[in-house]
């Protein structure tokens, strides 16, 4: 017994913890994982047992993306640490079974590349291509499965002849698998939420593989290593006889070239001079690329910023020329700190405006999610007429003291409370008889003009801002051509409008049973002008069809008797002489 309560307590809070939210799943239905189809397939021999197990990635699947964290690993090893151990051979030969092992385990995950290349599926017609045929064909015909042949080729088995001090050199084929680095960087530009940060440190990353290359063909040997002033003396020097001072002062003198920063001793041979010029040309890039990026990136960052500041500085220059008091000016300035210390300044309808309606509605639903789930009228409404509503209601905010509508006034929309709390007070504006919180919706009754409203489509009391608010706004014209095609929220919405009213006393008793009798008059004669619209449009196409025989009827008689008279004039000189006589 205790083991079946224990059970069904596990179970209902492991079903609590799955459960999707019900408010975003009505409104959102099957999900796009429960669309496609399971990432796997078995397959059966012939005697109906199962196999083996076939997986198909996505480009998009989190999977697909950890491998391209492991194979840019590897890929990286190989494009940082080649070019170093076949420069330093001091370095290749100290620790060459720890570069074997290496060597060998980066050979081995790109041997799986392959294989995981011949299982990544492809998008035909927006459905994911799973068939393993097909995608071994497609991958074959491209140019990258070449470069991925030749970059597992065994070259470095050359050794054997040459000797293990030029074991890198033989392995420079691994350069062909760069593309997946590539690959690797843009999925993570794409996936994380501070792009500006990572280019700009990809950008230095470029720039220091750049530098690490250079450095390792400055300490090259047909640079006349220690033969004249330009180069760094040989490795007999005392303070060159360390492994790591060498590269370090390889390193620097890159540095000091390719930022064009620092001074270098004058090359002395021809070869020497070339190569320096090359570096120059280089470093001229590479500063017009971190200028250029940097100031991009920078530019992208500051650019909410100095739009906002844009429009505040024009609007003061406005309030300036025409004079405003400064006590409005104030008020003003403070509404544009409060948006920019809140970070309300974004345009929601523009950055959203790129997206289809679905998109757009599901994620202004799961941004207000806190605020759209107190709402009554959503929580009961279809998903249709949640999608309608969400994509019209408009942010607004108010300010301290702000009337939002006032009694009297023509209601022209409606609100919904995102965040504050609202008011509604006296004709004085001091006495308050209740308070609005985030959830509660007001203004619907003056726009639903509800039959028998003493106050027809006037606001029925005052609501004043206590503080800083957010609200939806939602005006007449959006709520009733949402309303139109879903006829039961709208029953609801006026059903809670005469509630109010009647509360108040300013709903006036209307005869029911006769304004029944008159929509049945009303639907019996629009039935009537039905039919005889349909009467009508069928006469028009009678008489239309008549009219076309009727001509037809006529030309062909013209053309008889036209036939007819000239064949008697043929025939007939003297009668067409007569003739022509009349």
């Amino acid at each position: 017994m205790v083991l079946t309560l224990r059970d069904w307590a596990h179970k209902g809070l492991h079903e609590e913890v799955e459960r999707p939210d019900s408010f975003l799943e009505r409104f959102r239905g099957p999900t796009h994982s429960d669309l496609q189809a399971p990432p796997s397939r078995v397959s059966y021999s012939n005697t109906g047992k199962r196999k083996c197990h076939i997986i198909v990635l996505s480009p998009s699947d989190d999977l697909y993306y950890h491998w391209l964290c492991v194979i840019g690993t590897a890929v990286f090893y190989n494009f940082t640490l080649l070019v170093v151990r076949a420069c330093f051979e001091e370095l290749q030969v100290e620790h060459l079974l720890v570069w074997l092992v290496l060597d060998y385990i980066c050979d081995g995950v790109y041997i799986l590349d392959i294989a995981v290349r011949l299982h990544t599926g492809f998008l035909d017609q927006g459905l994911l291509v799973r068939d393993l045929a097909r995608l071994r064909h497609t991958y074959i015909r491209t140019v990258q499965c070449w470069l991925d042949l030749g970059s597992v080729l065994p070259t470095d088995l050359l050794y054997l002849w040459v000797g293990p001090d030029y074991t890198p050199l033989l392995r420079f084929n691994r350069l062909l698998h760069l593309t997946r680095l590539s690959e690797l960087f843009e999925r993570t530009e794409t996936r994380t939420g501070y792009p500006n940060a990572f280019r700009i440190c990809k950008l230095v990353l470029y720039i220091l593989v750049i530098i690490h290359w250079n450095a390792c063909g400055y300490d090259i040997s047909f640079l006349g290593l220690g033969s004249d002033s330009w180069v760094y003396p040989n490795a007999s020097d005392p303070e060159f006889s360390s492994l790591t001072r060498k590269y370090i002062y390889c390193l620097y003198w890159s540095t000091l070239t390719l930022t064009t920063i620092g001074e270098t001793p004058p090359p002395v041979r021809d070869e020497e001079y070339l190569f320096l010029i090359f570096d120059f040309l280089v470093g001229v890039l590479i500063f017009a690329s971190i200028v250029g990026n940097v100031g991009s990136m920078i530019s992208n960052m500051n650019a909410t910023k100095a739009s906002f500041q844009c429009r505040v500085d024009a609007l003061k220059h406005y309030m300036h020329f025409r004079h405003v008091s400064k006590g409005l000016e104030q008020r003003v300035i403070r509404w544009f700190d409060y948006l920019w210390t809140n970070q309300k300044t974004i345009d929601e309808q523009e950055v959203l405006r790129s997206l289809p309606c679905k998109l757009r509605a599901e994620i202004a639903i799961n941004v207000h999610l806190d605020t759209l789930k107190k709402v009554r009228i959503f929580q009961d409404c279809e998903s249709g007429l949640l999608v309608e509503l969400v994509l019209k209601l408009q942010p607004q905010v108010f300010s301290p003291g702000d009337y939002i509508c006032r009694k009297g006034d023509v209601g022209k929309e409606m609100y919904i409370i995102k965040d504050g709390r609202l008011a509604v007070v006296g004709d004085d504006g001091v006495s308050q008889f209740a308070v609005l919180t985030a959830g509660s919706c007001f203004g619907e009754i003056s726009i639903l003009n509800i039959s028998g409203s003493k106050m027809g489509n006037r606001r029925t009391a005052n609501i004043r801002s206590l503080g800083y608010s957010d609200l939806f706004c939602l005006s007449k014209h959006d709520l009733m051509g949402a309303l139109q095609d879903f006829p039961e929220a709208r029953a609801q919405l006026e059903q809670r409008g005469r509630d109010i009213l009647k509360k108040e006393g300013l709903l006036e008793e209307v005869n029911i049973s006769a304004g029944e009798e008159l929509e049945e008059k009303v639907e019996r004669m629009e039935a009537g002008l039905d039919r005889i619209q349909t009467c009508l449009a069928r006469l028009q196409s009678e008489f239309a069809s008549s009219q076309m025989r009727l001509k037809q009827r006529l030309t062909a008689l013209e053309t008889g008797l036209t036939t007819a008279v000239t064949g008697s004039d043929l025939s007939d000189p003297e009668g067409s002489d007569i003739n022509m006589q009349l």
